[in-house]
């Protein structure tokens, strides 16, 4: 700051005096040329070594200066303003230290975030196999034992006690499918983030017009991040939105995968009213991704995730 004020202050002092004359000298110029014939009697007004003392020349002369400072305004100034401005931005632009340190502490909120974000599906998950699947083998693993005890003597209650157990077992799976895919859908490594995106665009409740370009290979992490947040969206546009239609496009620009996701709602999207966008920005955040959310009262709502795939 100290340096760009000792270079910048002199600079900045004659770049002024050059613009100020090249706007003075047109009205100035102009008027003296016209008050010509208010100089003394053989005292000629002298305007740019030119002798004024008649009116064709008093036009000729004012109409040279003007030409003089339309050129200095078109050709010189714009030439000096950018060089002052580059200059400026040399001096003020954030040093390489100052720009690491600022990455540094970006990474730090993030991965804190992402940190965050995992240990709360840890625990979530932890909860749901406490509270659901455990109690569920637990009572699989009694009704089993009951009818292996009763099996002799009371072959229907046996019967009735193992359909039990089956439908158990087969409830416990349906709880640990849906909590796998929570981790990692499995329809992305069977199709691929394009054909988890339309079947997630089959399945919505508001007609989804997908339009996904060729994105290539993508790094795990970044197909599950986009395939959520895309989730999120479509869930965010059927129940709070009011949504008729849903535009999603899908597409790989130099090392980028930009998701954006585009409904006719009533917009006013209110980040601080649930986690849902909050949980897409953290998701994004943690792979050094940027969200970002258009939703004017009215709408339409525009949620626009870019990943770095690279």
């Amino acid at each position: 700051m100290l340096s760009w004020l000792m270079i910048s202050a002199p600079i900045s002092f004659v770049f002024g005096l050059l613009a100020l004359a090249v706007v003075v000298t047109v009205p100035a110029a102009t008027l003296v040329a016209l008050l010509w014939w208010a100089a003394p009697e053989g005292q000629p007004l002298m305007l740019s070594r030119i002798a004024i003392t008649d009116w064709p020349t008093a036009i000729w002369a004012s109409a040279l200066h003007i030409a003089i400072a339309a050129l200095l305004a078109v050709l010189v100034v714009p030439v000096f303003a950018r060089w002052h401005a580059q200059l400026t931005l040399a001096l003020l632009a954030p040093s390489a230290t100052e720009r690491l340190a600022a990455r540094v502490e970006t990474l730090a909120q993030t991965r804190a975030g992402a940190v965050d974000t995992h240990q709360a599906e840890l625990r979530r998950i932890e909860r749901d196999l406490h509270d659901g699947t455990q109690a569920r083998l637990v009572a699989i693993n009694l009704r089993l034992g009951m009818a292996r005890r009763v099996l002799s003597t009371d072959p229907p209650a046996a019967a009735k006690l193992l359909d039990q157990a089956r439908d158990g077992a087969e409830a416990a799976m349906d709880e640990l499918r849906g909590m796998i895919r929570t981790i990692y859908p499995p329809i992305l490594a069977d199709r691929g983030l394009s054909g988890a995106l339309q079947s997630l665009a089959a399945q919505a409740t508001p007609p989804v017009r997908l339009v996904a370009g060729a994105i290539g290979k993508l790094p795990a992490a970044v197909e599950v991040a986009a395939y959520y947040a895309v989730s999120e969206a479509l869930a965010n546009a059927a129940r709070h939105g009011a949504a008729t239609t849903v535009m999603i496009t899908v597409e790989r620009v130099s090392g980028t995968l930009r998701v954006k996701v585009t409904d006719d709602g009533i917009g006013g999207a209110d980040e601080t009213r649930g986690s849902g966008i909050q949980g897409i920005r953290r998701r994004v955040a943690a792979l050094d991704g940027v969200t970002t959310v258009d939703s004017p009262p009215g709408g339409p709502t525009t949620i626009t995730v870019e990943l770095p795939c690279e």
